[in-house]
């Protein structure tokens, strides 16, 4: 009864790809605390909540002005890139159900998306290495539009390349910069749980037209 619910009249589903369509945030829980390390630069606590919802470049832009580093924001975006691609390529898995849920909408003729803040690199190698291409229509990433969540850009753009209409369109968000974004593209939005958002659980339970622990409640 769920499914039927959250998919009625929808046409595109859209994903976020960390934390929502993959388990996959310990990557750069442990890139950003090694990132620092070799710079012998303390870990700031304040760091996730500054960059939460920014592009990979923007988060490049804001470790470069922030730190005062002397890396360019090509050579921090080729770093990152360098140290997670082995990562995703074996130990980032899909969330529990998500590989049925693909399944599922490939059989209805639903059109699938990813709008991420991800690397259009590390995309690749991930949908690569979990043999999953070819249930994905369309991949936007936040570096296309120049603004990432929670501006509506990265969404509007992926439903603009699915032929869809915003209002026909379900998101699958983890966090609440990415949910904010997708209602303000005029997206249906479910918030999905993930441990490393725990702790704002309640607000993204508040900001969601659904919410749901994982994708096996649906299926």
């Amino acid at each position: 009864m769920r499914q039927i619910e959250i998919l009625r009249n929808k046409k595109a589903v859209i994903f976020d790809l960390d934390g929502t369509l993959t388990d996959s945030m310990w990557v750069w829980s442990e890139i950003d605390r090694d990132f620092f390390r070799d710079r012998n630069m303390e870990f700031p606590d304040f760091l996730n909540h500054d960059i939460e919802g920014m592009s990979f470049s923007e988060t490049a832009e804001y470790f470069v002005e922030t730190f005062h580093l002397e890396e360019s924001v090509e050579e921090i975006k080729e770093t990152w890139n360098r140290m997670a691609i082995e990562k995703y390529r074996t130990k980032t898995m899909l969330k529990p159900g998500a590989m049925n849920m693909l399944q599922y909408l490939k059989t209805r003729d639903v059109k699938v998306g990813i709008a991420t803040s991800n690397s259009q690199l590390l995309v690749d190698v991930f949908l690569d290495a979990r043999q999953i291409r070819g249930y994905i229509d369309a991949v936007t990433t936040s570096c296309e539009v120049n603004r990432g969540k929670p501006a509506p850009d990265v969404y509007l753009l992926t439903a603009q390349k699915l032929g869809v209409s915003p209002g026909d369109c379900l998101v699958f968000e983890d966090i609440p910069m990415g949910i904010l974004s997708g209602k303000n593209a005029g997206m249906t939005v479910c918030g999905i749980d993930d441990h490393y958002s725990a702790d704002v659980r309640d607000q993204k339970i508040q900001l969601s037209d659904y919410f749901i622990k994982d994708f096996r409640e649906l299926l």
